[in-house]
């Protein structure tokens, strides 16, 4: 009898393990909305905004495409979770490595808006076997250039060290008073503009703090050049912006290590450009997702 106690006893801590062993990674740092079928696209939006910027892209979409919609952990209302403390950007790029291999993904196509593209073209540089194919939505690789050419991590720390403190020590009033300013420059629409002043004024000010702050210390140039895979850049420009050259020569100069890469322009627009052209984002990524020759 105790031969048969201990039998069932090992059976059911074997089956135990296995079972725990089964069940999927699941992330903390952010979540995971999936929809539709066919070929994965993740789609990653940008620092203190909603997955819900790319509902008009899935929308489009139709169906024929298995989206991963990402929210991160303390963005646009969602809690901050794991994001509650310490780094932000290293931790989401280490986290989307795990989902991608524990759900079996094979080489997904990935579309990030400004910090998600960032995250996106980390993971291609760390974890290149990740994925098949990238699209960055105005994004630079280490966006500070856009102060200074020659600006380093080392002289923008203390800058971005004080603009994270003076988020996470400002009462909700001026955050959210912050968040609808700095909106009017991210969206040309009212529409757009009230979407994004929500989204952020909905943050975490810690999390959205510590994000900025990693984003302005994280230069991806150094890893450009061993980026195989295609990968598109849109970017935003507006009249309102300057010289187009000048927005032109900025992109193709930060870029121009990336080997396989096309850059595409966007008029019309300010930063969020799913919002502010629609039609032209859609197209542009319809294209991108198209199988390649």
């Amino acid at each position: 009898m105790l031969r048969w106690i201990a039998a069932i006893a090992l059976a059911v801590s074997v089956a135990g393990a296995s079972a725990r062993a089964a069940e999927p990674f699941q992330p903390t740092r952010f979540t995971a909305q999936d929809e539709g079928s066919g070929p994965d696209v993740i789609l990653i939006p940008g620092v203190a905004t909603s997955r819900a910027e790319f509902d008009d892209l899935a929308r489009r979409l139709g169906g024929r495409y298995r989206l991963h919609r990402i929210q991160v952990a303390g963005f646009a209302g969602a809690p901050a979770a794991a994001n509650g403390q310490g780094p932000v950007v290293d931790p989401l790029v280490e986290e989307l490595h795990r989902y991608i291999v524990s759900r079996g993904l094979r080489r997904p196509a990935i579309v990030g808006h400004s910090l998600g593209g960032l995250i996106g073209l980390l993971l291609a540089e760390r974890h290149p076997e990740d994925l098949g194919r990238l699209m960055i939505i105005d994004a630079l690789p280490f966006y500070p250039v856009i102060l200074s050419p020659s600006i380093t991590v080392a002289q923008v720390q203390p800058m971005a060290a004080r603009l994270r403190d003076g988020v996470i020590a400002a009462t909700p009033a001026q955050f959210a008073t912050s968040e609808a300013q700095t909106a009017q420059r991210l969206s040309k629409t009212p529409a757009g503009q009230a979407l994004v002043a929500g989204w952020g004024s909905t943050s975490d000010q810690g999390v959205a703090a510590r994000a900025t702050y990693d984003d302005m210390t994280t230069d991806a140039r150094p890893g450009l050049a061993s980026v195989q895979l295609p990968v598109t850049v849109l970017y935003a420009f507006d009249a309102a912006m300057g010289p187009q050259a000048a927005v032109d020569g900025l992109y193709q100069g930060q870029y121009a290590a990336l080997p396989h890469k096309t850059l595409q322009r966007i008029d019309g627009s300010f930063h969020f450009i799913p919002l502010d052209q629609p039609a032209a984002f859609v197209a542009a990524v319809l294209a991108f997702l198209q199988p390649q020759a």
